[in-house]
């Protein structure tokens, strides 16, 4: 989704057991050689915070292969994976990220599936999924902790090595998975997106929220005239009540964002769209989603699900932009009424709330939110996490010797 670093692969994925694992030489330029490509990266070093040289951290980062990483357009799992990784590696830790071979990134890349699945039809979920994950926790005990940035079948493994696994849950997709996470719970450690996202069932190491590259987003003047709805078109994401929204406020609303339900798409909002009063644009890019979000006087975020946390709506505030949102989910810790938005609990509060969104400071968003949701913050969070986590690990397995 963000701008695009070193490290591209050239050619496709690599094939079971034929990646090799370089020397591990801190601070000196490597070249891998893997049969069908060549990739440069740079070796991080232990570097200097404060007046301590901290140790660097060996971390395996865990990625969805749904879509490349970072995502082209939609992929919200695979921008945070991205986003921890780099970050991980600018703060001189080694850095390890399993994902698709077509990938970004200045750490080490290890790739089985040649693309992501959402993406190439030739790619098999299921079989792909299987070494992904098996390639991570195979090579486990060349790494002092495992970032799970997957979903819940990585946690399978989780007993399998002494490896400390941190499994970020990104929303419960049924409660029908909870079981799966409910019986690794001794062993692995959770982390909440958002303290509304917590299971009760469940044990945590901590909330996170998710953070974004906020230099990549500039103030915008919010002088487009329209509202916005950003995210994949599902009833979920509720479209066709923005739609509803725009039309009470009488403003014009653009989409932006995949098509998820075909169904709903065809029944619920492509009849509207007539490009003057709804408009879709279709996926947009970085640069557009920055202009697209700049120029809205407000991001219409009514939701009909518990969303855990909502990138599109820290990305809004970013810009400046204020969000009106359902009082549903993450919203209430995201959002704060006056500053970046407003929270409505119904499509006539929602349109009530657009003259009011219009007339905030938009410079005192975008304050808030750099504050809040920055990378730099999310980093320092996973980065505390993963030096408790490795301690607390070491610690266990000295008592035992």
């Amino acid at each position: 989704m963000h701008g695009e670093g070193e490290g591209r692969i050239q050619g496709g994925a690599t094939a079971r057991g034929r990646h090799q694992e370089p020397d591990r030489c801190p601070g000196v330029l490597m070249v891998e050689q893997v049969p069908g490509y060549q990739r440069t990266v740079a070796r991080p070093r232990a570097y200097p915070r404060g007046d301590t040289q901290e140790v660097t951290v060996r971390v395996a980062v865990l990625a969805s292969i749904a879509h490349s990483v970072p995502p082209r357009s939609y992929g919200p799992w695979e921008q945070v994976a991205s986003t921890i990784a780099e970050g991980l590696v600018a703060r001189g830790h080694d850095v390890t990220l399993f994902a698709t071979a077509d990938s970004t990134t200045s750490a080490r890349l290890h790739a089985e599936a040649p693309a992501g699945y959402e993406e190439d039809a030739s790619v098999d979920a299921k079989v792909y999924e299987a070494l992904h994950i098996a390639a991570v926790f195979e090579r486990a005990a060349q790494f002092d902790v495992i970032s799970n940035q997957f979903d819940f079948l990585p946690l399978v493994f989780s007993r399998l090595t002494p490896t400390p696994v941190v499994t970020t849950i990104h929303g419960f997709s049924s409660e029908r998975i909870v079981p799966v996470y409910r019986a690794y719970d001794d062993v692995v450690h959770y982390v909440a997106i958002s303290d509304a996202d917590r299971h009760p069932d469940l044990t945590y190491a901590a909330t996170i929220h998710h953070g974004i590259q906020v230099d990549d987003f500039t103030l915008g003047a919010g002088d487009g005239g329209y509202l916005l709805f950003l995210g994949r078109i599902h009833p979920d994401k509720g479209t066709a009540t923005a739609i509803e929204a725009a039309r009470l406020a009488g403003l014009p609303l653009v989409i932006a964002g995949v098509v998820q339900d075909e169904v709903y798409y065809r029944r619920e909002v492509a009849p509207h769209v007539d490009g003057r009063q709804v408009r879709y644009l279709g996926p947009v890019g970085p640069a557009e989603r920055d202009q697209l979000l700049g120029g809205a006087l407000a991001l219409l975020h009514l939701i009909d699900f518990d969303e855990p946390f909502g990138l599109s709506v820290a990305e809004s505030m970013t810009t400046g932009t204020p969000v009106i949102a359902y009082r549903r989910g993450s919203m209430p810790e995201i959002i704060r009424p006056g500053v970046s938005g407003f929270l409505v609990d119904d499509v006539t509060q929602a349109a009530a709330s657009v003259a009011a969104a219009a007339q905030l400071d938009r410079a005192a968003c975008r304050a808030d939110a750099v504050a809040r949701f920055s990378a730099d913050r999310m980093v320092d969070d996973y980065e505390r996490l993963f030096r408790r986590v490795i301690e607390a690990s070491t610690r266990v397995r000295r008592a035992e010797q």
